[in-house]
């Protein structure tokens, strides 16, 4: 019975593997986020995101809407990101990389009153993934945003910015 006992545990001790939490390659995480600083200040657009985790880096895009109180003041977001793991554990990683974006704004002029400014912006930055559960992630975003404005004219200008989020991901 000794032997019988030694040779399981021995067993269950060459099989087990080390434990993973999320971060894991080829899954995919469905969430939202929110900016907590923008180029619009006050006014921060949040929204839903979608991330693809590849292992050493992962890829993502966002499409956000903020309507603040007010008449004709809704703004949109559409964009993508890109985020290389210089650093990784079992429950967390720390990324390199950035977003690239649009955002759709009111001008606020008072004739016509529907005008609008699409900005492009590039945001430089970092990533904090912390895995609350194997597959539940909040992220912390911070960087610089890098702007300009639509074809009428081209205005470039850095702002710092950051954002958080929560993403669900699936193996």
């Amino acid at each position: 019975m000794k032997h019988t006992t030694t040779l399981a545990a021995l067993f269950m001790l060459a099989t087990t593997g080390a434990a993973e939490a999320g971060g894991q390659e080829g899954s995919i995480g469905v969430g939202a986020e929110f900016g907590l600083s923008s180029i619009l200040d006050p006014v921060s657009v949040g929204g839903a995101s979608l991330n693809y985790d590849a292992g050493m880096f992962h890829v993502g895009g966002f499409i956000g809407f903020s309507d603040p109180e007010g008449a004709d003041n809704t703004a949109y977001a559409l964009g993508g990101r890109f985020y290389y793991h210089v650093h990784s554990m079992a429950s967390s990683d720390f990324g390199i990389g950035g977003t690239i974006g649009l955002l759709s704004v009111p001008t606020g002029a008072p004739e016509p009153a529907d005008d609008r400014a699409t900005l492009m912006y590039i945001e430089p930055g970092i990533q904090i993934r912390a895995f609350v559960a194997t597959n539940v992630a909040l992220s912390f975003n911070a960087g610089l945003v890098i702007g300009a404005i639509d074809t009428s004219g081209l205005a470039v200008g850095g702002v710092p910015s950051g954002s958080a989020g929560i993403h669900y991901y699936f193996f």
